[in-house]
Parts: structure tokens; C-alpha cells; sequence
């Protein structure tokens, strides 16, 4: 058994110290992220972070998953809503190049799907620097959006409506509950849906 537990913390040391290296050189979050004080969220992260390899077929980088893990429970947001959430906007084999089609608002770029008229304000929030390269970065677009689910989930105080409102923007959310009555739109139904079939009962947060 001690060897087993030994075993664990060097994969999560080898592990940290990899997604260190990844984000040493671009502008994102690196606030608590100090190994040490905080143990715990590593592992339940470390976790994650190999159920979302697992579950993408190794598309999503370990690396990934331990910082989404992270962030997420910084901010108390279950990391599977996060997680499914740039599975719909960038596909199956999570495409950090990926460019959305032309829109009246321009293109959207990166794994989460990010406009240049939304990401310089969430960048802001997230207190990190704005580049427009910086949205095909892996780490600065799990962080956006993840900064971005938490005000919109500040301001509408449920997942339909936030997750609406990410993929639609606020004014189109309005809009389709005007349309519609209720904001359980296809894209949020289908992420709280894909959400709740992952088991990690260390981030068992809300998705309804």
C-alpha cells in the first residue's frame, strides 16, 4: 500500500511539475498554485485530470486536465461541465487551432472558442494579459473560460441560462428565451447531460 501511495505522489509531482513548465512562458493564473499548501486539490485534480484523458482518448493532455482541475475548484465549478463545454466548442480531439466560420462578429478562435470582442474583458477579469495568439494556447483558453462560466454563473445563477449565454453571448441568451421561454438550450442541455455522467465524487459541484 505505501508503495502504491508512493507510486501516486511521484505521478502527481512529475505531473505538476510538467504543467509547470507548460505555462512558465505565457501570461496565465498562477495564483495558489503552490504545491505544497495545496495538496489536496493537486490530487483531486490529478484525478480529473486522468479521467479527461481518459475519456478524450488522450486528446486532452494530463497537463490540461490537472490545471482545469485546478481553476475549477478555485472557482467551484464542476471541471466535467468545463470540460465537456470546450469538447462542443473545439470537437472530439479538442483542437487548440481550431477557427470558427465567419459571423458578422468576426471568427472565434482557439479550444474554447473565443471572439476579439469578448476575450480582451474576460482576460481582464482574469487579471492576465490579451493577445489574440494567446486564445490557441491550450492554458490561457481552459482559464477564459473557465473565468467566463463563473460571471456568467454570477449572473444568471444557473447553468442553462450561463452556458446559453456562453455559447450564444448574453443578448442572443435574451433572445431565445424570449423565443423559446426557458434557456435549456440544446448546446447547455447537452453539456450538463455529458457533465453528470462523469463520477468524481471529489468535484460532485452543481450543473442543473
Amino acid at each position: 500500500m505505501k508503495r502504491d501511495l508512493q507510486a501516486t505522489h511521484e505521478e502527481l509531482d512529475d505531473l505538476y511539475k510538467s504543467m509547470r513548465n507548460d505555462i512558465e512562458t505565457i501570461p496565465v493564473a498562477t495564483t495558489a498554485f503552490e504545491f505544497d499548501e495545496n495538496h489536496q486539490v493537486w490530487a483531486d485534480s490529478m484525478n480529473v485530470a486522468i479521467d479527461l484523458h481518459l475519456d478524450s482518448n488522450g486528446y486532452f493532455k494530463k497537463e490540461w486536465g490537472l490545471y482545469l482541475g485546478h481553476l475549477a475548484s478555485d472557482k467551484e465549478i464542476n471541471p466535467y461541465l468545463v470540460y465537456e463545454l470546450l469538447k462542443v466548442e473545439s470537437g472530439e480531439t479538442f483542437d487548440t487551432d481550431a477557427i470558427g466560420p465567419d459571423t458578422q462578429y468576426g471568427n472565434a478562435y482557439g479550444m474554447a472558442q473565443f471572439m476579439t470582442n469578448t476575450a480582451p474583458w474576460i482576460a481582464e477579469k482574469a487579471g492576465v494579459e490579451y493577445e489574440k495568439e494567446l486564445l490557441f494556447d491550450p492554458y490561457y483558453a481552459i482559464q477564459l473560460s473557465i473565468e467566463y462560466l463563473d460571471f456568467l454563473y454570477g449572473e444568471y445563477g444557473n447553468w442553462s441560462e450561463a452556458l446559453t449565454a456562453y455559447n450564444r453571448g448574453m443578448g442572443g441568451l435574451q433572445q431565445y428565451i424570449n423565443q423559446n421561454g426557458h434557456a435549456n438550450s440544446e448546446y447547455a442541455s447537452t453539456i450538463k447531460e455529458k457533465a453528470a455522467q462523469h463520477q468524481n465524487a471529489a468535484f460532485a459541484y452543481d450543473v442543473d
